[in-house]
């Protein structure tokens, strides 16, 4: 099963989608009010998530999966990102920045992992939704990465669907420039859903996939697996929450592996895919201006 955000008539909803059923699934908005809950954010930090996600009541009729007007899945949790997590992601960040190649290098095997701040909920794009590149950089690239979700509690209950997207140049220049290379409006592509935890198949077999459409032709794909990484979900999620409580839960970007060659950069118009095991496909239009 999986948990959406998704607009309907009756306005911003949360809805259930049963993955099992393929092709024949559909998003079905469910009824919070029953369990006393007001968000998707407190659904999801629910101590019986799981078995309350298949019990609540819906509210209204299922829609087909290519009828439904996704939103990203997240309403009052921030969005952070871990870097340097893959050993591909590492030699991309030192050809980015040759002052910085030694940062990167040591934090590829420092017990600290990189963590910083990526998204506020405004700034996230669903699925079928427009991510940007900024006006002022000229070396974009989409990161396709696996998200953990983590409950108020610290606990991981699901997984998403991320685009980090990243201006190289920007962060290449000085890597104090990071925040500006990573926040902005529509820098992060979230979706189509958030698969619950059990859900999942077993970590060092989830695959990701990345496919690149410019004017009908796939101008860059590449792939690579959990099992890539360097670091444990769980390690990841305990460096974020040292000090730094999360009331209302959050989204970790993992890191990528999957990084395009230096020189190849998004175009307004580029159509970016986004495939992960046991999750589906997050699509998403480049924009800019």
């Amino acid at each position: 099963m999986a948990l959406a955000r998704i607009l309907t008539a009756k306005g911003i909803q949360t809805a259930r989608v049963d993955l099992q059923k393929g092709n024949a699934a559909l998003a079905t908005p469910i009824d919070l009010k029953p369990a006393g809950l007001t968000s998707l954010s407190q659904l999801l930090s629910h101590p019986d998530l799981e078995q309350l996600a298949v019990n609540l009541p819906s509210d209204g009729p299922g829609i087909p999966l290519d009828q439904v007007n996704w939103l990203p899945p997240i309403d009052d949790q921030e969005v952070w990102a871990a870097g340097v997590t893959y050993k591909r992601s590492q030699t991309a960040r030192m050809e980015e920045s040759e002052a910085a190649a030694s940062c990167y290098d040591r934090v590829y095997t420092a017990a600290r992992p990189e963590i910083f701040f990526k998204a506020t909920p405004g700034r996230c794009s669903g699925h079928l939704g427009m991510l940007r590149i900024r006006e002022d950089a000229h070396w974009n690239v989409p990161e396709p990465e696996l998200a953990l979700v983590i409950a108020s509690s610290g606990k991981i209950v699901g997984y998403t669907i991320g685009n980090d997207m990243s201006s190289r140049d920007i962060e290449g220049d000085n890597p104090l420039y990071l925040p500006q290379a990573k926040l902005y409006n529509q820098c992060c592509g979230l979706g189509p859903w958030i698969s619950l935890a059990s859900q999942m198949p077993e970590r060092q077999s989830i695959e990701i996939a990345l496919a690149i459409h410019r004017d009908d032709q796939v101008v860059f794909e590449g792939k690579t697996s959990i099992a890539q990484m360097a670091r444990q979900f769980e390690d990841l999620v305990s460096w974020l929450l040292r000090d730094n409580d999360m009331h209302q839960g959050a989204f970790l970007l993992t890191g990528t592996g999957v990084v395009p060659d230096s020189d190849f950069t998004l175009k307004r118009g580029d159509i970016v895919d986004i495939t992960i095991s046991g999750i589906g496909t997050l699509t998403n239009t480049i924009v800019q201006g």
